[in-house]
């Protein structure tokens, strides 16, 4: 896609003082962060006191709309179901499921653009009533466009069906006609009634015969004396050929019934049958296809391609779609006649009748305020066929490049970014390397949140992102001295490192209180205790006891004397392990064998013996005092293994 030919809009950022302060900015994946510096444009601090603000400059502004929530959410369903079924697109029931999915797009933005109506009817805030008629302005805007391109590029609609498309199309989008109508059947005597003319001109001008001869017949009961007029004018308002959407008749058949019909309207307005009634007049020379005449009804019509519609009707009822873009470049001219410019929505729709896809994309992109509607269409259109050889010069095709633009707006908010994440699924190219860099960026508030992102990365096995997401959590945890929860994300990271600082905690915690906290944990590490020694140390430790505890002496002398040998254990931990090798070396059973006891007292020596701080050691009481009393409870029990044993060379 081309870069747009327009500058890019002024952001204006409401409350920052550009004469007295500079701004400095950081960019986000969505969003700018601009704060005011206390420096000055010449660099200099300028001393005045003033408050810090951070403002926050938002590239997709309409996210943030509650009411458009349904829209992002709805149409997301039918996005994945889209590319479900991408398989079954082939053929006829293709097409025509291709088309159902179009509709169910427009039928969200239409349920959308009711809810906003409802909303900015409800609302009693100015303000928010002023948005919320934008909105509704939008996807109205929106829904135009969109339904355009149904029935030119989806449906592919032919000579023919193509008017009848159009006239619904039409139709559909005159909002102003009901409500006339309404008033003027609504009076006592409808033909009297200041706007039934125009009510029957409408219903001409929209190829509504029937509701249009329904009002003539009763200016006809009002009016004997135009009775004649109106039984010839309802005569050919009723034989008017129309195009069929069956094949029950060619073409050919329809332009020769038309001819006919068509000099049948000529005779009778040159025989001056409606001369005098001005109003029966008009709308014979409307249904003559005189454009003149159909010019004078500009303010019933409103728009320029209501008016190339009508001209169609009357002029060209079997047009050709590659002919349209001709009608409706002399309809535009003809109907603002140098009097206004061309809007943006007029040039969207000119691009579309000229069949320039990529224009209207383009258009569109710059224009609307969101990526959504760019992003929806282009994919349908893509399913379509229709964009397979326009790729952008960075790789990556159009349909792709929108998708992804429109779901990283979507990770900018706090709970739609889940639906950003399959959007990204289904872009093959670069949607997993978009995925892992916003993915990063979501911030974890909670755990349940966390456990939804770690979740999301693990069925796509993104294992650097799992791993960054439980060491974000397990630091969170730790600050906030829920050891357990630290732990466990640490585990489930394969931390080893952090896994062991956690565990040095945990041991620090226990030699501080005596007791070990998140005991379930501690008891259930299974095989994840192998990731680090310390995290061994610490469930071998905690076995020790809980074999203590169930009076399993025996069995927890030899796990102890293990975690002593086997040097897993942290030398700060040695006097602790000792420590509680008194109880056991005290029972009245001898638990320990000889060569046991011996292993002990050479841990005990090394002990006293390696510890750079040997002199503090000797003088802390406490630990003076504990050293004496495990020397002599490991020469008693020493002196009782010798005397069960009977002969030191035995043990």
């Amino acid at each position: 896609m081309d870069e747009p030919d327009t500058e890019p809009p002024l952001v204006v950022v409401p409350g920052a003082d550009s004469s007295s302060r500079q701004l400095c900015f950081a960019w986000g994946p969505a969003e700018v962060l601009v704060c005011e510096t206390l420096f000055g444009r010449a660099g200099t601090e300028n001393g005045a006191p003033s408050s810090s603000r951070v403002f926050v400059v938002r590239r997709d502004q309409d996210i943030y709309i509650q009411t458009l929530r349904k829209l992002f959410n709805e149409s997301h369903g039918i996005f994945m179901g889209l590319q479900r079924s991408e398989e079954e697109l082939a053929g006829k029931s293709g097409k025509a499921q291709l088309v159902q999915v179009s509709k169910n797009y427009r039928s969200v933005i239409r349920a959308c653009m009711e809810d906003m109506h409802q909303a900015a009817v409800s609302t009693r805030d100015p303000a928010l009533q002023g948005q919320y008629s934008t909105q509704v302005s939008i996807l109205s805007a929106m829904e135009l466009i969109w339904n355009l391109c149904e029935i030119l590029f989806v449906e592919a609609a032919t000579a023919g069906p193509l008017l009848l498309r159009l006239l619904d199309w039409v139709r559909l989008h005159v909002c102003d006609v009901d409500s006339m109508v309404r008033e003027v059947l609504g009076s006592e005597s409808p033909s009297k009634h200041k706007l039934f003319w125009n009510v029957v001109d409408i219903f001409v001008l929209q190829g509504r015969m029937d509701e249009a001869r329904h009002l003539l017949s009763k200016e006809a009961s009002a009016n004997p004396t135009s009775m004649n007029m109106y039984k010839i004018l309802d005569d050919l308002m009723k034989k008017m050929p129309v195009p069929s959407l069956s094949n029950t008749q060619t073409l050919t058949e329809l332009e020769l019934k038309w001819q006919h019909w068509h000099e049948e309207c000529q005779r009778y307005l040159q025989d001056g049958t409606f001369a005098s009634n001005p109003h029966m007049e008009s709308i014979c020379k409307i249904l003559l296809g005189d454009e003149d005449a159909i010019l004078e009804k500009k303010e019933l019509m409103t728009t320029w391609y209501h008016f190339l519609v009508t001209r169609l009707l009357y002029s060209h009822p079997t047009v050709k779609p590659m002919e349209l873009r001709f009608y409706a470049q002399s309809s535009m001219d003809l109907f603002l006649g140098g009097e206004s410019s061309p809007e943006p929505l007029d040039l969207i729709l000119m691009a579309a009748f000229e069949f320039e896809m990529h224009q209207v994309i383009k258009e569109c992109s710059i224009v609307l305020s969101n990526w959504w509607f760019v992003a929806h269409l282009t994919d349908l259109l893509d399913h379509c066929k229709l964009l397979q050889s326009h790729n952008l010069y960075f790789g990556s095709n159009m349909r792709e490049f929108l998708l992804l633009e429109y779901a990283s707006g979507l990770f900018s908010h706090h709970s739609l970014w889940q639906l950003g994440v399959d959007y990204f699924d289904h872009c093959p190219e670069y949607g997993r390397v978009y995925l892992e860099l916003h993915i990063e960026r979501i911030p974890l508030s909670t755990e349940q949140k966390a456990l939804k992102v770690l979740r999301i990365c693990e069925q796509r096995q993104m294992h650097e992102q799992v791993r960054s997401i439980c060491k974000i959590m397990a630091m969170k945890a730790l600050r906030n001295n829920r050891l357990g929860s630290a732990l466990s994300w640490s585990i489930r990271a394969k931390d080893a490192a952090f896994a062991t600082l956690i565990s040095d905690r945990f041991l620090k915690d226990y030699s501080e209180r005596g007791c070990f906290s998140d005991l379930d944990l501690i008891d259930n590490l299974g095989p994840s205790m192998l990731l680090s020694d310390r995290l061994t140390f610490l469930g071998k430790y905690r076995e020790f006891h809980r074999l203590y505890g169930e009076q399993r002496f025996a069995e927890a002398a030899r796990l102890l004397l293990t975690l002593m040998t086997a040097h897993i254990a942290p030398c700060s931990f040695w006097m602790t392990l000792l420590t509680d090798a008194l109880p056991l070396l005290e029972q009245k059973e001898v638990i320990f064998s000889a060569e046991q006891t011996y292993e002990l007292m050479r841990c005990l020596e090394d002990l006293t013996a390696g510890n750079p701080d040997k002199q503090k050691f000797q003088d802390d009481d406490i630990e003076t005092t504990k050293v004496e009393m495990l020397r002599l409870a490991l020469a008693r029990n020493l002196a009782r293994v010798i005397v069960k044993e009977g002969t030191v060379e035995g043990s």
